[in-house]
């Protein structure tokens, strides 16, 4: 209520304020988005790892959390059983929730293999997360080397031959690997095309870049492999976080262990319907705050724990992008000005401020570009470069995610806003 009165009283002082604040967050983001990109344009590709020869294979257990999926259950089956690692030292757990019926009643359908079964999560009240029912499966897990799945996934059969292969030539200080994401739909319509952009230019350009400087890898909450005993250590998933993995990267790398990219593609269904990519995007950005809030409750022990540039690169991963969706229309305003319109804080803020303020605005819109057009310029994704100029109208779809994630942060922090699957044309 005061800062409505405040903004009442005081309207041209409050909008610059926040549009100062916007063009921080943006001042830092397109800094290490930057320099994360000169750092992967400049890296030379490493040599592809050697064949699995010369150590024991060690048993690998990968958990597929499943809930409601009546279209995919049975296509994630055929997929599962092209997987070339060796059937005895491979273990595919199915993770269902104890009220999931519809499901049950899918994979009833389907004989299984013995090296594929089903661990039922019983019913908590209040709570039904992704990341508790990994917790609770995870008891009943074999492998040494524990993996994460999604239900529309679609992976290279020799991708856990690639795991375990980079665990053993890794040091061991390296504890978890991330794979990298694309999708499998790209063409279907205009979102599936700016998305599988999106995405391009964060696995294949911004990601890969931050790494290689040595920053917080927020994981992606498939295709990840962990050391077990690592994972154990740390206390496994944070069942109350709604992003997946994103709070179990910071602890990651609070506790000296590294996450590496390992060039393996994981294919997914692409949420190309405006509501569900709002939907799936809220839950995110919901997970972003909770747990940029959860390792921000004390700053000097997380100084402590990563350092000062890791530290502002934590910054730009969970409080800037959220901040960068939410006051994105104040940083559109500035459009109005090609058009010979006055902006409302030349009332508060000199020439000089608000020129740097629209320069700002211009490196920003030129870097991501930039970075876009590199991520698609390879032959298979080269049909999407013409669609790269159309993504800061994309874009507008996040600013709606991100003011529903921040209303569900306050009324509902923990309620999971589950991603349908199985409804694309590719299927």
């Amino acid at each position: 209520m005061v800062l409505l009165c405040i903004m009442l009283l005081f309207p041209y002082w409050a909008l610059s304020i926040v549009m100062l604040w916007a063009a921080a967050t943006l001042t830092l983001t397109i800094g290490i988005k930057g320099v994360g990109f000169i750092a992967q344009i400049a890296h030379t590709p490493p040599a592809p790892p050697s064949q699995t020869r010369g150590f024991r294979l060690p048993q690998v257990s990968v958990m597929v959390p499943l809930l409601h999926e009546q279209e995919i259950a049975g296509a994630l089956i055929k997929r599962l059983e092209k997987l070339t690692y060796s059937k005895s030292l491979l273990e595919i757990v199915l993770v269902l929730e104890a009220s999931d019926t519809i499901t049950r009643a899918t994979i009833s359908r389907t004989q299984l293999p013995d090296w594929i079964r089903v661990i039922e999560v019983p019913v908590a009240k209040g709570l039904t997360t992704k990341l508790r029912a990994l917790n609770y499966a995870l008891d009943f897990c074999r492998g040494s080397i524990v993996g994460v799945w999604d239900a529309e996934d679609v992976h290279k059969p020799d991708q856990i031959e690639k795991v375990v292969t980079r665990f053993d030539q890794s040091p061991d200080n390296v504890v978890c690997l991330q794979g990298v994401l694309d999708f499998y739909n790209p063409s279907e319509n205009w979102i599936s095309r700016c998305f599988t952009i999106e995405y391009a230019t964060w696995w294949r350009v911004v990601l890969p870049g931050i790494a290689k400087l040595g920053f917080v890898i927020p994981l992606g909450g498939t295709t990840l492999f962990f050391k077990r005993n690592a994972l154990e250590q740390l206390g496994r998933w944070d069942a109350h976080n709604v992003t997946k993995d994103a709070d179990l990267g910071v602890r990651l790398a609070r506790h000296s262990y590294v996450t590496e990219l390992t060039p393996t593609v994981t294919y997914e269904e692409e949420n190309c319907r405006p509501w569900r990519w709002v939907r799936q995007r809220s839950r995110w950005l919901k997970g972003f705050i909770i747990t940029y809030c959860v390792h921000m409750r004390d700053p000097k022990r997380l100084m402590r724990d990563l350092g000062f540039k890791r530290i502002m690169g934590l910054q730009m991963i969970f409080l800037a992008t959220f901040s960068q969706f939410a006051f994105a229309p104040v940083l559109w305003s500035f459009w109005i000005t090609i058009f010979g319109y006055t902006h409302p804080i030349q009332n508060v803020l000199d020439e000089t401020a608000i020129l740097a303020l629209i320069l700002l605005f211009f490196i920003a819109e030129i870097l991501t570009i930039a970075m876009s057009m590199t991520a698609v310029c390879a032959p298979n994704r080269r049909h999407l470069m013409k669609w790269v100029l159309t993504m800061p109208l994309y874009f507008t779809l996040g600013t709606l995610a991100s003011y529903k994630a921040l209303y569900e942060m306050i009324v509902t922090p923990f309620y999971w806003d589950k991603t349908e699957h199985g409804v694309s044309k590719s299927n």
